[in-house]
């Protein structure tokens, strides 16, 4: 009962530990967090590098998206989870900018850091930051440089995207924004904020190159159908969510055949029953039949005979998308379908494109438009995918707030420099927390600059020069010679609310970091650790 340990630890479990103090929890936290933001830092930017992440499966990642990395890297150390969940709430809100918000919580914290090293406590710097957090919200209100004044129009929402895939997929920017741009023109509803990122599917085929990729107005499956009918125009469809084929008893029964007639006969009733449930969907006009389960080999006999196209969809999820676009109610029974359960599409064709079979459904008023991207690589597809994802993202959040801000860092130096001014201003020790605050902010142009090949030290003397005369929306030139440009004119733009969101959730994050001065661990639970071998653990015969 009574614990023999003195001091804190005589009231833990056995097992349990206790940190606590400047030196043992928060610069030890505050290490954590750098590191993190140390492995997303160099991935920023469209010049950023990639990393190559085996999760615990197995399975290979070749990714600079910070989402897939903080999913697959399972961060354990507390401190920098919180940073993780404020990154994962990035990307949850805006589904872009999660970078952001991982390098600038790094950099808060390692000014922090500074900042408690000099002997300044942690409460002066939370209530620096947050009053630096305040006013930086307060300076972006006029930074404005643009905004989307019409989101069915395919060149407007070019301009939205453009940036986020350049990000991403640099040289692959122009073409992949029209095909965004046109997906989401095509599926956008009447009420522009109701805009649903669902609306807008990929489908990944092997082969080609991204230029090639294409946009179907409905849905494109990757896999060809189960019959021998490969093209149907104008056709009803039917949706049959458990599968065709004849229902197996409850109970198990032994059948005696005593001669061959008998077992002639033994299949025919089960023949003649599957004969007139296709004939019943034939009757009922049904053109196409869309299987959520396994088709029999007697079933797909009749469906050819009364040349009805059989697709099979295995994927819940993605039957229910299909119900969406034909306008189809799904049946789980087996028997016709009613007037008011099937669906319809102008035309469901199959087309070969490197080797792979793809199915093309389009309806008439589409709810679902599909961009079919095509690469050498799984790898180069996957990135693609999360590209056109985070474009798609921006799009509904332009849905919602159609103003857009200087790229490339410029906001960045801008909101540095006018933070800078203020500080000066403020009294007490809060001073310190707000400059340093504004210092972080000079991580997004300086990484720019690294990641690109100029000399960071240089872009940021020569940023600060240009925005002292005025010039607000000069940032740092990725592809050229110059190291700076005018982002606005050069259609580099961030959105403004994404913008706002990241450095809230950033800040969230490291003030809960510095609100930490004691660690407290239980002993972890559960029983022996597996043998080294991997065996069961039993006494080997």
């Amino acid at each position: 009962m009574f614990n023999q340990s003195t001091g804190f630890q005589s009231l833990l479990k056995e097992g349990g530990r206790h940190f606590s103090g400047v030196d043992e929890t928060l610069l030890k936290n505050i290490e954590a967090c750098k590191n993190l933001a140390q492995i997303t830092k160099t991935s920023l930017g469209p010049y950023g590098m990639n990393k190559l992440i085996v999760n615990h499966l197995g399975k290979h990642f070749v990714t600079s998206d910070t989402n897939t990395m903080v999913t697959e890297l399972e961060v354990m150390h507390p401190a920098a989870r919180l940073v993780v969940m404020g990154a994962k709430a990035q990307e949850q809100e805006c589904g872009d900018a999660t970078n952001f918000v991982v390098s600038f919580s790094g950099e808060l914290l390692m000014r922090a850091e500074e900042l408690l090293k000099e002997g300044i406590h942690a409460v002066d710097i939370l209530k620096g930051y947050e009053l630096a957090q305040m006013k930086t919200l307060e300076f972006i209100e006029p930074l404005k440089v643009w905004s989307c004044k019409d989101l069915r129009s395919q060149e407007e929402l070019q301009k939205c995207v453009k940036t986020a895939i350049a990000s991403k997929q640099l040289g692959f920017e122009a073409p992949l924004a029209r095909l965004v741009a046109e997906a989401c023109v095509q599926v956008m509803p009447a009420t522009p904020s109701k805009f649903d990122v669902d609306s807008v599917r990929v489908t990944k085929i092997q082969g080609g190159n991204p230029d090639s990729s294409f946009v179907v107005q409905g849905m494109a499956i990757a896999r060809g159908p189960s019959g021998v009918e490969t093209c149907k125009e104008k056709a009803k469809v039917a949706v049959y969510a458990a599968g065709i084929e004849s229902q197996s008893t409850e109970t198990k029964g032994t059948v005696l055949l005593e001669n061959a007639e008998q077992l002639q006969n033994y299949t025919k009733g089960e023949e003649q029953r599957m004969d007139e449930f296709i004939k019943s969907i034939k009757d009922a006009g049904v053109d196409v039949v869309i299987s959520g389960g396994s088709v029999s080999e007697i079933a797909g006999h009749f469906l050819n005979k009364y040349k009805i196209m059989v697709l099979k969809i295995v994927s819940k999820f993605e039957l229910k998308r299909v119900c969406r676009t034909v306008g189809a109610t799904s049946i789980i029974r087996t028997g016709p379908p009613l007037p008011e359960e099937l669906g319809y599409v102008e035309s469901i064709k199959v087309e070969e494109y490197a080797s792979q079979k793809l199915t093309i459904l389009k309806t008439r008023d589409a709810k679902i438009a599909t961009i079919v991207l095509r690469s050498a690589s799984p790898n180069v597809l996957d990135e693609l995918e999360r590209a056109v994802d985070n474009a798609v993202n921006v799009v509904r959040c332009v849905a919602k707030d159609p103003h857009f801000l200087p790229g490339a860092g410029a906001t960045e130096i801008e909101l540095a420099h006018q933070l800078q001014q203020f500080g000066a201003t403020v009294p007490g020790l809060d001073q310190y927390a707000v400059l340093k605050f504004a210092e972080a902010l000079e991580v997004v142009p300086k990484i720019l600059a690294e990641n690109s090949g100029h000399n960071h030290t240089d872009a940021i003397t020569l940023l600060y020069s240009e925005h002292q005369q005025g010039k607000k929306n000069i940032g740092i030139d990725v592809e050229g010679g110059s190291i700076v440009l005018d982002a606005a004119e050069n259609g580099i733009l961030d959105h403004a609310e994404s913008k706002k969101w990241a450095i809230r959730f950033a800040l969230d994050a490291v003030l809960t970091v510095l609100h930490v001065d004691q660690i407290i661990m239980a002993k972890q639970a559960g029983g022996p650790s597996a043998p080294q071998g991997g065996g069961g653990g039993r006494d080997a015969d």
